[in-house]
């Protein structure tokens, strides 16, 4: 695939998906596009006294199964079709985990790291007044943290959609702190889900995690709890991670936390002492149990597909893999559990916030934690039988799963 423009790659996957389930014309060309986006223009003055225009998007994609709930993204490369692909994602991945919502996504095209404080508190309350209460809202679509944004970030759109609404509106958004109506539980939600996954993988696969060698490409939040969930939760070795710099290796195994307060104060995990230097694109090809995949999209095509030796590929970031490198990958028997399965556990606590905020009762860390084991393990189980079911890899059964269940909303409720 030539062109890895991450909404034909949606398309494609829903081909896959169509022609298995037999959708007919109308219902696939409901599922192939979103329902609503809307484009914004957001001034900000900035520090220097003069103002800026930044374009901002937000995609409501498909809202059958319940409010459309999805990230906001601060990025310098941040595209309509980035925003679109990532909306349809978050509609499989709600839907795959069983949870009543649908997807959405938004997004600023912005360099954060370039912005004072004060300008990114303008930038974050002017979108949430041009979004506004017409197009967000509990019942309709709610926000989340995602790339480069926070949870003060999501505060601040809480409290400008607020003075509009004249009222509280906590549930507005997710990813708050605590004292504002934040979930326990929430900080390693993406890695921790993806970890219920693996274990079940490796129940069925025979691998012996105490045992397992992992490496991670992408040293953000999600790549490092993936890493000191690995080391706490069933003894694995992180032999390699990376960050966009580059990438670290030691067969001893390296100290998630260790790394990760070097990268605090560096900036970066390359120079870290005593371990390797190894490029991102051949920490992907190590021969290890479990690789992990927890930047951004594209990393793995068809190109490299055919050198990866991992047993498993759990995709923590979105959509690193092509459809072409799914072929192979499944082909080659490495066992890959799908982005909007592998990361699900973030928007599933996002889910149990809302929860929380609209009954005003919060949980203990460890009741989110159950909550999130069992939706994990639930949905895995799903995927894995339809993919034995249909004969087909692990990406199309999540789609399966997922897109059926999307359907049957749509269809019950007369679209199409």
């Amino acid at each position: 695939m030539a062109e890895l423009n991450p909404f034909k790659i949606v398309h494609k996957q829903l081909e896959d998906c169509a022609r298995i389930l037999k959708f007919d014309k109308g219902t696939h060309e409901m599922l192939k596009r979103p329902m609503r986006e809307l484009h914004v223009s957001i001034p900000v003055k900035m520090d220097n006294g003069e103002t800026q225009v930044f374009d901002g998007f937000r995609v409501q994609y498909n809202d059958s199964r319940g409010p459309t709930k999805g990230g906001i993204r601060f990025h310098p490369d941040e595209t309509i079709d980035t925003v679109r692909a990532l909306a349809a994602w978050m509609t499989w991945k709600t839907a795959v985990v069983d949870i009543p919502l649908g997807g959405g996504k938004g997004g600023i095209v912005c360099d954060p790291k370039n912005l004072s404080q004060g300008e990114l508190e303008r930038l974050s309350r002017g979108y949430a007044r041009a979004i506004g209460p017409d197009f967000w809202g509990p019942e309709q679509d709610v926000p989340a943290p995602d790339v480069y944004t926070t949870p003060q970030i999501m505060t601040w759109i809480m409290d400008e959609y607020s003075k509009m609404q004249g009222k509280n509106q906590f549930g507005l958004i997710t990813g708050k702190p605590i004292m504002l109506g934040g979930s326990l539980g929430r900080g390693d939600a993406t890695a921790r889900g993806g970890w219920y996954t693996i274990r079940e993988a490796a129940q069925i696969l025979g691998i012996e995690l105490s045992k397992a060698k992992i490496a991670v490409q992408g040293y953000g939040n999600a790549g490092y709890f993936a890493a000191a969930l690995g080391k706490s939760l069933f003894g694995c070795k992180t032999i390699a991670v990376s960050d966009s710099k580059g990438g670290i290796m030691d067969e001893a195994g390296l100290d998630p936390e260790a790394v990760n307060e070097y990268k605090k104060k560096t900036g970066s995990v390359v120079g870290f002492p005593g371990a390797k230097p190894i490029s991102n694109e051949a920490l992907l090809e190590l021969p290890v149990d479990i690789l992990i995949p927890s930047a951004l999209e594209n990393v793995i095509t068809e190109k490299n597909a055919g050198n990866i030796k991992a047993k498993i590929s759990a995709e923590l970031a979105n959509g690193p893999t092509t459809p072409e490198a799914d072929d192979i990958l499944y082909k080659k028997g490495v066992h890959v559990i799908p982005d909007f399965l592998c990361n699900a556990g973030g928007v599933t606590v996002s889910y149990f916030e809302m929860v929380q905020n609209f009954y005003q009762h919060y949980w203990t860390e460890k009741e989110v934690q159950e909550k999130l084991d069992l939706k994990m393990k639930t949905a895995y189980h799903a995927v894995v039988a339809a993919s034995k079911m249909y004969k087909i890899n692990m990406r199309q059964a999540a789609y399966v799963v997922a897109v059926q269940r999307v359907v049957e909303a749509m269809k019950l409720r007369g679209w199409v």
